[in-house]
């Protein structure tokens, strides 16, 4: 008895057999096995099937001498009529058709093609895409410069290494050379320019007003540990908040989100991502920070199981080892569980793991629009209050207070104007902002934002520590 009643990813009906079944036979083969009825229509109903005893011989033989594979071959009945059931068990090795590979898709059997059939390929040779050699690539493409700092990162993990003088002895120790050529790892891990050979190496970052507006945007390339750098440096610089307080008399501060959490995605981002598909994106809302790299999930992890302890299953071996020889990673597969448990701390909501367009994303949020109980002892620099309101620095906690938001908006509005007082509460929100994103936020032209700034300088309304790179305003105020 047939209790099957719809096509699914491992079923499939045919009304008759034609050898184009084959593509199907193949894809269940590639993915998890499968069985196909022949004698039954789209809806699972029985057709009358002509010669149904020849097909016993006939699709075993065909199978056999086109795909190189052994399937089980029976007659069973429906409604009277009989079905030819052809069971296909999954294999290991990569099975073809014609010289095309298919694999199943729900109910649906896909040709596999360029970066799939090369991830498909690779998956079943039981190696990854970062151990492949890379013909064209020889040490002139390693940066030497890159190489010595790993060894001084890797002192504590990787001892003996750490005075080594060849750059191709230090390569070989980590696996990164094979038969004097130089794998895709070490192009990645100390390349001079990874996007030489690899052109979607790098991370793209941008400030997100709306899904479709945005309003700045910078480009991250390098090695790996220059991308992981260089990337927490310009959202610490550029594109996130910074909060400021006090401890005692020593002013400190912290980013919105933890840079510990940050690191750490960041680390995961570019060890995890499938580097056949598109480079590494970080969008940076109002209220949100996502940060998404392409690649799904191994099938033995769930995101229920990323937020509990889990065994560890990288998609590139050889750049998690190198990362955890430099101490870039304290154990395997608790990267995150860190994530989460510094967003826990900082009294932030978890942060949130998906798949979305065929990657993996991680999205950190913000505190929810409510005050928090002031800190024994500390200034804050900004607090936020019920309703989504914003108050500009006051001191907290057993000191004198300030003026409100409010109260300084007003005196600012009447003493200088209107387009003052958005320039002034727009730093206040962000002490990094620029100038040209200042112009933006307020309509106004870049010289104007800057004669407004100007004056609330000579004022003593606006004060600008540190350079004019790197550094950001306080809002002082008269």
């Amino acid at each position: 008895m047939i209790k099957y009643k719809a096509e699914s990813q491992n079923i499939e009906f045919k009304s008759q057999w034609s050898d184009d079944a084959l593509k199907t036979v193949c894809a269940f083969a590639n993915t998890d096995g499968g069985i196909i009825f022949i004698g039954l229509d789209d809806k699972g109903r029985s057709v009358v099937l002509k010669d149904a005893k020849k097909f016993l011989e006939d699709i075993p033989n065909k199978v056999r001498d086109i795909l190189g594979i052994v399937v089980d071959v029976k007659i069973v009945q429906k409604a009277g009529n009989p079905v030819i059931k052809v069971t296909v068990k999954k294999y290991t090795a990569p099975i073809s058709y014609r010289g095309a590979f298919y694999i199943r898709s729900g109910s649906t059997t896909s040709e596999l093609k360029s970066a799939e059939l090369s991830r498909f390929l690779l998956s079943r040779a039981g190696t990854s895409w970062d151990n492949i050699v890379e013909p064209k690539a020889s040490l002139d493409d390693i940066s030497p410069k890159a190489v010595r700092h790993f060894q001084q990162l890797a002192r504590k993990r990787f001892p003996f290494i750490a005075t080594e003088k060849s750059i191709r002895f230090v390569l070989q120790k980590l696996n990164l050379i094979e038969k004097g050529k130089l794998k895709s790892a070490a192009i990645l891990l100390f390349g001079k320019n990874p996007r030489k050979y690899f052109t979607s190496a790098f991370i793209q970052i941008g400030r997100f007003v709306s899904e479709s507006e945005v309003i700045s945007t910078d480009v991250i390339e390098g090695n790996l540990f220059e991308q992981v750098e260089k990337t927490i440096e310009i959202l610490r610089l550029k594109y996130l908040e910074n909060r400021f307080y006090y401890e005692g008399i020593y002013r400190k501060e912290d980013l919105v989100y933890p840079e510990e959490a940050l690191r750490e995605a960041v680390i995961n981002a570019v060890i995890h991502r499938d580097y056949m598909g598109p480079h590494t994106q970080l969008r940076v809302y109002e209220d949100k920070l996502w940060l998404w790299n392409a690649g799904r999930l191994p099938d033995e992890i769930t995101f229920e199981k990323l937020k509990k302890s889990h065994s560890s299953y990288p998609r590139n071996e050889l750049l998690a080892d190198v990362f955890f020889k430099a101490g870039f990673i304290e154990s395997w597969g608790r990267g995150t569980l860190k994530i989460v448990d510094r967003c826990r701390e900082k009294g932030l909501p978890e942060p949130e793991f998906s798949e979305m367009t065929g990657g993996f994303l991680v999205a950190f949020l913000k505190a929810p629009a409510e005050a928090k109980p002031p800190i024994a002892g500390k200034t804050a620099q900004k607090t936020t209050l019920k309703g989504g309101r914003k108050r500009w620095p006051e001191k907290v906690a057993g000191g004198k207070d300030r003026e409100s938001k409010e109260d300084r908006a007003e005196k600012v509005r009447r003493k200088y104007g209107e387009n003052a007082e958005k320039i002034v509460g727009i730093i206040a929100e962000n002490s990094f902002v620029k100038a040209h994103d200042l112009a933006i936020k307020t309509n106004l032209s870049q010289s104007a934002v800057e004669k407004i700034i100007r004056k609330l300088k000579k004022e003593g309304v606006l004060k600008r520590i540190g350079p004019d790179k790197g550094g950001h305003w306080e809002v002082v105020g008269k």
